[in-house]
């Protein structure tokens, strides 16, 4: 009833205000003519800009193309106007509750879900406003007429509406919590090229086995955080702030109401693990990305900081919530904190003064207790690109978005770990951050419902190196997600509800991929802070590990300093030349080869590659590409072929669910003596098939691509192509060529050939 009358109240006010505004025209109106006038002038007006601005476009062809185009033009826009005016007469015959609701529940479903962008919401919310209007007219009916009141037709349609209405939204309730389909393992290309003696061979000990120190545990910070008691009252170091106003805008009254502070005085907090013995140590900072700064990230790394610090590191995790985002201090989303990776890695370098003064002051527990010519950084998410920020901000001497700003401070950063990082949400001069020798580890996750795409590939990329022993590696996992490299953020990459939509069945346990984190991250801090290049060979080839990991598909990249790449293919347009000066490049037989910027789930990878297909030909003839290396190129028997190749997808249509076979091909080298040596690919290992993973429960509702191009690395050491033939000369050899006879079909896009 109140409804009722809420409703007669609005309509009676909307016809009262649409009189007095034809009250106020006819004073200045000649009665109806002037609104005929008013409409035919428009429609002329608009009607010759409409054809000015095409007729440049359409003329130019022929005179009919023109009048093709006025055609279409004026007829579209008259049938549009008289559907939306035949819209608007139908509307008007309902009644003003039933427009009221309609008008309240779209204005609060596009305020809610405004930011939202995902397909899957064109789907979910029409269900959800459908079946519960189908649900309300069958209740409401139900109470208007008594059962033995109703018509056959009325009983019918309030039958149906209890039934399909309220069954469609506990139906609806009930498929929102199931997590979603059990995760379809593909094959394994990796270890199908793996044998038990590969295995035994395997000395290393796990690196995610905890070592020999025990672990103590101090917090440092402020000394008065509103919220957090560690940072507060209960401190261990007292910190001073730091004035963060050159790195941010965008910082709200509202924040400053919540944390006590505003964009001048931020703090520097951190959680530390140390081993209980007199060091020096090498030092890591790990630092989280965005999430709800009221939901804190910064204890979700607990896991890592107890293991490496039990292994001879000392480890702090950042307190950086402070630059997270908020619907509220952020007044849901209309203000507040933008771009602030340069802020967030800028804050890292602030850090490490402290640690810098504490290693050389007496009365500090951490008294020539580091190594500061041995530290690490380690980034999550935008803190994945923080770290980047931050190394690249410690060899400059002035702030690239503000060169009044200076930079002083020339630490001993070694090793960079980015964990499902983002890339370019910080590009100063338009520019993606430089990485100039640095070790460089990068892990992502197929089943990342947040940074959707393997941002890092892009960052690797960017990875120079002078020589000398520096590594990068990235480590590709299939069923990993975002969150759950965070104990805090766990497998809710998304908020609800959305995230009910999301197939959380198909990740990995929690356990298990914070052991891969585990494994992967020890072992490169071993290999590059402990310098224990044992651990190198882990990342040459992780099947040496594959007992330490979880039983998952991993791919993964390996490129060092002492590499010496014939062809990237970023050199010039030419697809004949190598970019080592002297040297060819040639393909026979192919269904595809051209050189192309390598595009991911909708991103470009702004790296080149040369993407080859190919399809077995009735005469027996193998496609192949060649690659003629330079006259100049030293080479030795202790040297290794090495390049870079990933599977770009099927050549042909397959069905949704068919799991793709591993694909394999031949490598041939030759000499100058036209000796030939021929192995096959799986001789290290076969290509592994594109990974896909659905995301979503319904395959329909995900717009972006299942899969993407994820390269792996193959290395080839000369001395198993003399062991094939003697007689080969490695030191003079003239050609590599890949030949594609050992899988029907398929296209692969290849990167970085060379030697190490």
């Amino acid at each position: 009833m109140m409804l009722k009358r809420l409703g007669g109240v609005l309509g009676r006010s909307w016809l009262l205000v649409w009189r007095m505004v034809r009250r106020a025209a006819r004073l200045v109106m000649t009665g109806s003519a002037a609104w005929r006038g008013i409409g035919a002038a428009m429609v002329l007006a608009a009607l010759l800009l409409a054809l000015a601005q095409g007729y440049d476009a359409f003329a130019r062809y022929a005179w009919w193309s023109f009048a093709l185009y006025a055609l279409a033009l004026t007829g579209g826009a008259l049938l549009l106007a008289a559907g939306a005016l035949l819209l608007l007469h139908l509307l008007t015959r309902f009644p003003p509750v039933f427009m009221w609701g309609l008008a309240v529940a779209l204005l609060l479903t596009l305020a809610a879900f405004a930011n939202g962008g995902q397909r899957v919401l064109l789907v979910a919310i029409p269900f959800v406003l459908i079946t519960a209007a189908w649900l309300g007219a069958a209740v409401m009916s139900w109470k208007r007429y008594t059962w033995g009141q109703a018509t056959a037709v009325q009983r019918l349609f309030i039958l149906s509406g209890l039934l399909c209405g309220g069954g469609g939204l506990v139906g609806g309730g009930l498929w929102l919590l199931w997590p979603g389909s059990d995760l379809t393992m593909p094959p394994n290309a990796a270890l199908q090229a793996w044998t038990d003696a590969d295995a035994a061979a395997v000395t290393l000990p796990d690196p995610a086995q905890p070592g020999p120190y025990a672990v103590r545990t101090l917090t440092y910070g402020s000394g008065e955080d509103q919220h957090r008691p560690e940072f507060g009252a209960e401190v261990g170091l007292v910190t001073t702030p730091v004035n963060g106003a050159s790195f941010l805008s965008g910082w709200t009254e509202l924040r400053t109401a919540y944390w006590g502070f505003d964009e001048t005085a931020l703090p520097r907090n951190g959680r530390v693990w140390y081993p209980d013995a007199p060091g020096p140590f090498p030092l890591a900072l790990v630092v989280h990305g965005n999430h709800n700064m009221e939901e804190f990230s910064d204890p979700g790394y607990g896991y890592l900081g107890e293991l490496l610090a039990s292994r001879g590191f000392i480890v702090a995790s950042i307190d950086q919530n402070f630059l997270n985002g908020s619907p509220t201090a952020d007044w849901l989303g209309r203000s507040g904190l933008a771009e602030e990776n340069d802020a967030r890695g800028w804050l890292l370098l602030e850090h490490l003064q402290l640690w810098r003064g504490w290693q050389e002051t007496a009365v500090n527990p951490f008294f020539h207790k580091v190594d500061l010519t041995q530290i690490a950084l380690i980034g999550h998410s935008r803190g994945g690109e923080a770290v980047v920020a931050a190394a690249a901000f410690n060899h400059l001497t002035h702030y690239p978005d503000n060169a009044a700003v200076r930079f002083q401070y020339g630490f001993d950063i070694r090793a960079i770990v980015a964990i499902a990082p983002i890339d370019g949400q910080y590009k100063p001069a338009d520019t993606g951050l430089p990485l100039q020798d640095v070790h460089y580890l990068t892990l992502h996750g197929t089943h990342d419902m947040d940074v959707t795409s393997f941002a890092g590939q892009q960052q690797f990329d960017r990875v120079q190196f002078s020589g000398g022993d520096w590594f990068k590696t990235a480590v590709y996992v299939y069923g990993a997600n975002h969150g759950q490299f965070n104990t805090v953020w766990g497998d809710t990459d998304r908020g609800a509800p959305v995230i009910h939509l999301y197939n959380l069945e198909q990740l990995l346990p929690e356990a298990e991929q914070q052991r891969i984190a585990q494994v992967f991250i020890a072992a490169f801090l071993e290999a590059t802070l402990h310098e224990n290049d044992a651990y190198v060979d882990f990342f040459r080839d992780y099947r040496i590990g594959v007992d330490w990991l979880p039983d998952t598909i991993y791919l993964t990249r390996y490129e060092d300093g002492q590499m010496q790449f014939v062809a990237t293919f970023e050199e010039d347009i030419d697809v004949t030349t190598t970019t080592l000066p002297g040297g060819r490049l040639a393909g026979r037989y192919l269904t595809t080869w051209r050189e192309e910027d390598v595009t991911q789930k909708g991103r470009d990878l702004e790296t080149r590659a040369v993407l080859l297909g190919w399809r077995a030909r009735a005469d027996g003839r193998a496609p192949a590409y060649t690659i003629t290396l330079p006259p100049t190129l030293t080479l030795s028997v202790t040297q290794t072929l090495v390049f870079s190749l990933a599977d770009a997808g099927p050549v042909d249509e397959v069905a949704e669910d068919e799991l793709r076979q591993p694909l394999d091909l031949h490598v041939v080298v030759e000499d100058a003596a036209g000796e030939t040596a021929v192995l096959p690919l799986s001789h290290f290992a076969y290509l592994q098939p594109q990974l896909p993973a659905q995301l979503l429960k319904l395959s329909f509702m995900q717009a972006a691509p299942m899969s993407e191009v994820v390269w792996q690395s193959f290395a080839f050491p000369l001395a198993d192509f003399t062991a094939v033939n003697p007689r080969l000369d490695v030191t003079h050899l003239t050609a590599v060529r890949l030949q594609f006879d050992r899988t029907p079909a398929g296209r692969v896009v290849l990167d970085n050939l060379g030697f190490r």
